[in-house]
């Protein structure tokens, strides 16, 4: 079989632009999570994603009717976490995940254990997203590249230099509450692209990638995007020709992207 005839596929077109679409927006927003030392609450929010799930299996509803609500008062519960008790973030993301995660399992358990449709959630499947998901994908995507663009210039203070941004007029707490919510967000509906244990994979290591070889932000942002979408292009087609799952074949890429992109900046220095 060649590439042409793979493309050919209704579900392969579906896969490759939903996951196109949800890789973009999780580039962009780790890097702001990745210079803002906040990487990990990919990890975090995906175990409270897991919970949730977890929780409209026990009640039969829509999986997304519950997880984004959940998901997004997660998140704003790790920022408001940090602000009241003074921890640290990746406390508040380590108290947080430990409830997803721990809530989770003992609704599983009460609603029969692990099922078929849990562990799809868990390990992602993206050849099977529907055509109502790819739209869905394309709004998240165009909310977070919409919201970087417009408070581009705020993301950008409070990423460098919070203090100076607060001192500035800019309204920090807004904008950081805002960038969490954004990533609560994105977390659920990246589901199906590399799973529930492999999100923050898709949030870090293309933002890492482009940090290592960008000159610019603004670079370094077009780069994360770009390095993100490639991954999860050539994931797909490679998993669908070796007969490998999906999701751990692009997070395979994305790390094979890091080392390359890590082995340009030191040779660079050498040279």
């Amino acid at each position: 079989m060649e590439l042409s005839d793979l493309l050919s596929y209704g579900f392969m077109q579906r896969a490759l632009i939903a996951g196109s679409l949800i890789a973009c927006a999780c580039s962009v927003l780790g890097l702001f999570l990745v210079l803002r030392r906040l990487s990990l609450i990919g990890d975090g929010l995906s175990h409270v994603a897991f919970g949730s799930v977890a929780l409209s299996m026990l009640l039969q509803a829509h999986t997304l009717l519950v997880t984004i609500p959940v998901v997004l008062l997660a998140s704003a519960g790790i920022f408001r976490l940090t602000k009241k008790t003074h921890l640290y973030g990746d406390a508040a993301i380590g108290i947080i995940s430990s409830c997803g995660i721990a809530g989770g399992v003992l609704i599983a358990s009460m609603a029969g254990g692990f099922n078929i449709d849990l562990f799809s959630y868990l390990f992602g499947n993206i050849l099977a997203v529907s055509g109502p998901e790819v739209v869905i994908s394309c709004i998240l995507c165009g909310i977070v590249l919409g919201t970087v663009a417009l408070f581009l210039r705020d993301l950008f203070a409070i990423t460098f230099d919070e203090e100076t941004a607060r001192t500035s007029g800019v309204r920090t707490e807004s904008i950081t509450t805002l960038l969490v919510l954004l990533t609560g967000l994105t977390v659920v509906l990246a589901m199906k692209v590399v799973g529930i244990m492999l999100i923050s994979a898709l949030l870090i290591v293309p933002a890492a990638a482009a940090l290592q070889v960008a000159r610019s932000f603004q670079s370094s942002i077009l780069l994360s995007a770009l390095f993100g979408v490639l991954s999860v292009i050539t994931g797909i087609v490679l998993s669908f020709f070796l007969n490998l799952p999906a999701g751990a074949t692009i997070v395979i890429v994305n790390l094979c992207v890091f080392a390359l992109a890590a082995s340009i900046r030191l040779l660079k220095r050498r040279t």
